[in-house]
This record gives structure tokens, C-alpha cells and sequence, in this order.
């Protein structure tokens, strides 16, 4: 038996039902897929543009009344062609693929900062669905950024605490900021995580201070998904396998590249 997760490698065309601007580069695609109304919290797709590339995507809905999603922000050619696109076109899928968020029933703090907010809100849907006491921090550079903060405000008694870095909206400063001090308020069973990785790497060292487990979705450049090409490899671990979201334990052992660096396209270490 296959310590990996199931991979659903065949390719499959989908339909847009819905296109929703989240903010002004950020959009939301709906479509339906059997395999990704299935998928666990925090794992990825392979989303081929035709004519254009494949590349990996975080599902931010997952199943909800059969209709799933991803997340995409315009930042190079793959995306801003999936940006053109409108109800009726089609994109390709692959997956879902890799390790997705373990729920662990305890007290939970999610901390997502900017698009770091995609994989986590099928998460903190799942734990108010299960009545966990839940504490979310979101955090961007403006107001206009913060990423699904109307959804997480609508899923009942779940705390939600936003920061931003010019104070247009809530607490002005960083997310890292609000969770340094949530941590020391009381405690949490487990900090679940995603964005920037300087930011993720302050939130594991915090965590760690205060003895709580961390779980953090970290991004690496993929190319082939299944773990072959080496091309997200993060201290002797392969983000698209053995992640994307890693434990304490894991970060520990990556700890000379996490929040440091990572491989470029070309495959030449840079720093973060």
C-alpha cells in the first residue's frame, strides 16, 4: 500500500461555471469534477490552459453542492490567460495531488496571509462545520487584498482578527504581529498556515516557542507533479509528494531552505 496520496493523474477537461473577481488581479473559477469534490483541504491541482501551460493551483472550494474552485492571481502568461477566460470556456485538471491538512479536533488558529487564504478556506469551512473552536488571522497588504474575509466572517462563531501593512483595515502591521500575540493569550492545539514563506517561517517559530504543532502549505515551482522531476524539492522532501503542507517535524528537517530559499525555474538556488 502506497504511503502517497492517490493521485488522480488522468486528465480531465472541465466547463467554467462561474467567474468571480475577488480583488483586482485575484479571480475565482467554479467548475465540476468528481475527483475534486473529493480532494482533502490544502491539496493542489494541475490546471492546463490550453495553448498555453500547466500549472499547479491550491482548490479554495471543494465540493460545495458539487462545485469546486481555484484561486488565481494574474502574475505571469499561464494566468493571465486563465484571467481571459469566462463562464463556458473549459481549462484542463489534473489531481488532486499531494498532502492536504490533517484536521486534528483540537483548537485551531489559521493564519493565511494574501493568497495563502486559498487553501485555508476549505479548511476552516470543514472545522466550523465540525463546531471546532477556531481563530482565524488574515492578512494582506491593503484592505482591498484580504482574501476571502466576508466568507470566513459567514461561517458563524469563528473569530476572525484581519491586519493589514497601511492600516486600511483592522490592525495595521502583519499577520505574524497577531499571532504573536493570540499565542500568548491562550492556547491552541495546532496553527494551520499559508503565504508568504518569510511569513510562515515567523508563524513555525512562534508556534514553536510556544509548543503548539504547525501544519504550513508551502509552494514550489512543479513541473510534473508526481515527484519525478526534483523541481520542488525543500530539504530532501518533494513539495508535490511529500507536501505541499508539511508538520514541525518535516520544516525542522528542511530548516536550512525553509523561509530561506528555493529553486527557480532554472533550478539555481535564490533566496526568498
Amino acid at each position: 500500500m502506497s504511503v502517497y496520496p492517490t493521485v488522480s493523474d488522468k486528465p480531465r477537461i472541465v466547463e467554467i461555471l462561474e467567474v468571480k473577481a475577488e480583488t483586482p488581479t485575484i479571480k475565482t473559477f467554479s467548475f465540476r469534477d468528481e475527483a475534486c469534490s473529493k480532494a482533502t483541504a490544502g491539496q493542489f491541482v494541475m490546471t492546463w490552459i490550453p495553448g498555453v501551460d500547466e500549472v499547479p493551483m491550491s482548490l479554495s472550494i471543494i465540493g460545495v453542492k458539487g462545485v469546486s474552485a481555484i484561486t488565481v492571481r494574474e502574475v505571469g502568461e499561464a494566468t493571465a490567460a486563465l484571467h481571459r477566460l469566462g463562464r463556458g470556456d473549459v481549462f484542463g485538471v489534473r489531481g488532486p495531488c499531494g498532502r492536504g491538512f490533517a484536521e486534528t479536533g483540537r483548537d485551531a488558529l489559521i493564519v493565511g496571509g494574501g493568497m495563502g487564504m486559498a487553501p485555508l478556506l476549505p479548511l476552516a469551512r470543514r472545522l466550523a462545520k465540525a463546531k471546532a473552536r477556531l481563530t482565524c488571522i488574515i492578512g494582506a497588504k491593503t484592505c482591498g487584498e484580504l482574501l476571502f474575509l466576508d466568507e470566513l466572517e459567514g461561517l458563524g462563531k469563528v473569530k476572525v482578527l484581519a491586519v493589514t501593512e497601511d492600516g486600511s483595515y483592522g490592525l495595521k502591521g502583519l499577520a505574524t504581529d497577531l499571532v504573536a500575540q493570540v499565542l500568548k493569550e491562550r492556547g491552541f492545539g495546532v496553527v494551520y498556515t499559508c503565504g508568504p514563506e518569510r511569513m510562515m517561517f515567523k508563524v513555525y517559530q512562534l508556534a514553536e516557542r510556544h509548543g503548539v504543532e504547525v501544519q504550513a502549505s508551502l509552494e514550489r515551482i512543479m513541473r510534473c507533479s508526481v515527484g519525478l522531476c526534483g523541481s520542488c524539492v525543500i530539504g530532501g522532501f518533494r513539495v508535490c509528494r511529500d507536501g505541499p503542507v508539511f508538520t514541525n517535524k518535516q520544516l525542522k528537517l528542511a530548516k536550512e531552505e525553509f523561509g530561506k530559499t528555493k529553486h527557480n525555474h532554472t533550478g539555481t538556488k535564490t533566496k526568498i
